[in-house]
């Protein structure tokens, strides 16, 4: 077996599994698991019909390139999104679909990461917290991995002024979730700017998982996106950048795993012949069902709007209870608990029945301040408000119990 297999880190939710085991929770209470970010709104019907239809294509095996027509359909999605101008996004060299983006952000590393020749061990950059896959990917490829911490005196944001000139000169891939999971935070404009600068000058490749981009609070102000930021400031050929989305979070399509990379051509020129090798073409009844979903925003405003409502019953309700703001973005609340969070965790599960994440579980040991050893998630809890008002409600008013 590949050697690096040992130095994976246990999954977050394995870790939660074997936290709870053993512990005995209020038989009074339903079970409320707030763990896992899988959306349960209901799917766009048009979507779900879309796929019943082309159900007769069973028996065609998808292409690696996916269909033009969808191609076409995140193209224009990108550039109704993000304000470009029509075909600003080449659908035949510049999109990739890709079945979820949990595979395409660990299959990059794979493709990008080159140690032949070279004098020192490839760097790939990570914001701490973090998706775990990006660590996975990182070290399936060989790299070496710099965590960078993002705290809440830096706006929860990755500090780049962080990394060493030795560092960046290493670094091949970085890394940048936006929106944040879990903590919500939005890099802006000059985030990105200074991101694209530092990868002309080092030479290094952008992977920015836009995952949680359609989930933000304020209606009148959706996250800037990396390709956004390329455009308005020349780059039209999004050069280093590469931007991964889905339908998952969008339309609560997680079970269909729809999702695309699109950037730069040259990089899409040879992410697509590495995924040849390795990677699953999406079926032909999940593209149809996706180009319906890309096509429309009205459900999208809706799914929106029901997570507002969350967000503004939940938040108030957690008042005395837990450090806590409405984010700006995603459906999870990054919850500080004002002590050990794992403790926290087994105390509301055995107390409430209700499910939480440690955050610690989430993060990994980084150097603070005076060369301390921190993990920039101990001490706070994931909640994800993916169930319904009501449950989400009734989850908060026994997280508010669980300390009276």
């Amino acid at each position: 077996m590949n050697s690096r297999l040992q130095s994976l880190h246990e999954y977050p939710f394995s870790k939660l599994a074997t936290l709870l085991a053993g512990v005995t929770p209020n038989p009074a209470l339903d079970n409320i698991s707030l763990t896992i970010g899988e959306p349960q709104h209901q799917p766009p019907a048009a979507a779900v019909a879309a796929l019943q239809s082309a159900l007769g294509q069973l028996n065609k095996y998808p292409s690696t390139t996916g269909d033009p027509a969808l191609r076409a359909s995140i193209a224009a999605w990108l550039e109704r999104r993000y304000g470009m101008t029509a075909h600003s996004v080449d659908p035949d060299t510049m999109v990739l679909p890709a079945v979820g983006t949990r595979e395409a952000l660990f299959a990059i590393a794979q493709a990008i990461v080159d140690g032949e020749g070279r004098d020192v061990k490839p760097l790939v950059i990570v914001p701490s917290p973090f998706y775990q896959i990006y660590e996975g990917a990182a070290i399936m490829a060989g790299a070496d991995v710099l965590y960078l911490p993002c705290t809440a005196d830096k706006d929860y944001l990755p500090d780049l002024d962080a990394v060493t000139e030795d560092q960046w000169s290493r670094c091949q891939l970085i890394y940048v979730c936006n929106p944040s999971n879990p903590t919500g935070a939005i890099p802006d404009a000059a985030f990105y700017q200074r991101l694209l600068a530092l990868a002309d000058q080092y030479d290094f490749t952008i992977a920015s998982d836009e995952c949680y981009s359609e989930i933000y609070y304020d209606e009148a102000s959706p996250p800037p996106g990396l390709l956004e930021v390329c455009y308005q400031n020349g780059r039209h050929d999004f050069s280093r950048a590469l931007v991964f989305n889905s339908l998952s979070k969008r339309s609560n399509l997680a079970g269909m795993r729809s999702g695309f990379v699109a950037g730069d051509a040259e990089l899409i020129k040879g992410f697509t012949h590495y995924r040849t090798y390795h990677g699953s073409a999406m079926p032909m009844h999940h593209q149809a069902a996706s180009i319906v979903a890309w096509d429309d925003e009205a459900h999208v405003i809706q799914n929106r709007e029901l997570y507002r409502q969350k967000m503004d019953a939940v938040v108030p309700l957690l008042s005395g209870a837990l450090e806590v703001t409405i984010p700006a973005a995603g459906f999870c609340l990054w919850a500080q608990t004002g002590g050990d969070d794992e403790q926290y965790t087994r105390e509301l599960f055995a107390s409430q029945h209700v499910r939480v994440l440690p955050g610690q579980y989430l993060a990994r040991d980084v150097k603070g301040a005076n060369s301390a050893v921190v993990n920039p998630g101990a001490g706070h809890i994931r909640i994800a408000l993916v169930q319904s008002v009501e449950t989400c409600i009734e989850a908060a008013e026994r997280i508010q119990a669980l300390r009276a």
